[in-house]
């Protein structure tokens, strides 16, 4: 009897060393994300599926709505990893920073945003928007800078044939299109989806699928970061990668029940029918490998858009040493 207690309270010291040795192993990551949306549907599956705790990773969400505050979070240390425009990167080189952050994983690979129009237009050409009351994004954003670049691609000034409004915020861009006399506007998803659904709005172009691929949206850290925790990025990496290969290989119906909690507001079929749109105009990066080729697209149209504030070389601000383990392992 004494024999088999001894067993017992062994057993149970044993399993709590255990315990105490995979808590001492965790990882904690603060990561910042510019803004909750559909758009990032493999971050959240990473965090739904576990990946990232099977990694040794323990990750805290923290939405911090727009790039400016994401870049300000991460450069201060209020967040160790940001997801984010890979612009913003290059607005903060251009500032002589000598901290400065490293574009490092790929999430997003076209622009997110759809034209929009009021009333339904099924034989929609670009030219029908010459002359209309337009409704854009916020100016040195990725939105805006694709949008222009778009128009302008199909022979559209969007400063000179267009009625351009760009002085709402991002947040009230949507309610401002509802109850105001716009006829067009640029949005994301689920929004778009659920305007045409409540017969508010009619979706009539992709700006993803209009300018090619670009890094729209990256995950960062700041090159002190990266040094100091060369393990827990290849990991985090690592469990993205994972959740890519998941979203590509699964439905979007599929998708859209894995990341439902963090949509509560959104219907079902919403989601689903958002991610579909994403998933057909391979909008999510099916590895995390951001390329030259879409650095030089990124940089032509900030170039264009008047907002590129240096020509940032791709191996100053993009490591794919990370990327490319992960992918050979």
């Amino acid at each position: 009897m004494r024999k088999v207690r001894f067993i017992a309270v062994w057993s149970v010291v044993f399993l709590i060393f255990l315990s105490a040795c995979n808590a001492a192993e965790t990882t904690k990551i603060s990561l910042a994300e510019v803004t909750r949306s559909l758009f990032y549907a493999p971050q959240y599956v990473a965090l739904e599926k576990g990946y990232f705790e099977e990694e040794g990773l323990e990750v805290d969400l923290q939405t911090t709505w727009g790039g400016d505050t994401t870049m300000t979070a991460l450069l201060s240390g209020g967040a160790d990893i940001a997801l984010v425009g890979s612009e913003t990167s290059i607005y903060v080189y251009a500032q002589d920073s000598r901290d400065y952050a490293i574009n490092f994983a790929q999430l997003t690979q076209t622009d997110g945003t759809f034209l929009v129009a009021k009333e339904p237009n099924p034989d929609f050409t670009w030219e029908d928007l010459e002359g209309s009351n337009f409704l854009g994004q916020r100016v040195g954003g990725m939105p805006q800078m694709v949008g222009e670049y778009v128009l302008k691609l199909h022979g559209i000034n969007p400063h000179l044939d267009l009625d351009l409004v760009q002085n709402i915020d991002f947040a009230n861009i949507p309610g401002a299109f509802a109850s105001g006399d716009y006829e067009y506007v640029q949005l994301f998803e689920p929004t778009a989806s659920v305007f045409e659904k409540e017969g508010q709005g009619h979706i009539v172009a992709s700006f993803g699928e209009e300018s090619g691929k670009v890094p729209y949206t990256v995950f960062m850290t700041k090159q002190s970061y990266m040094e100091e925790n060369d393990e827990a990025v290849e990991s985090f990496t690592r469990a993205i990668y994972k959740a890519q290969q998941w979203v590509q290989e699964n439905s979007a119906e599929e998708i859209a029940e894995v990341i439902e909690p963090y949509f509560e507001d959104t219907d079902l079929d919403i989601l689903t029918a958002s991610i579909d749109r994403y998933k057909s105009q391979g909008s999510f990066a099916t590895d995390p490998i951001l390329d030259e080729e879409e650095w030089n697209n990124l940089k032509a149209i900030m170039d264009e858009a008047g907002e590129l504030p240096a020509d940032v070389p791709y191996e100053d601000l993009v490591n794919t040493e990370y990327a490319e383990k992960v992918l050979s392992d």
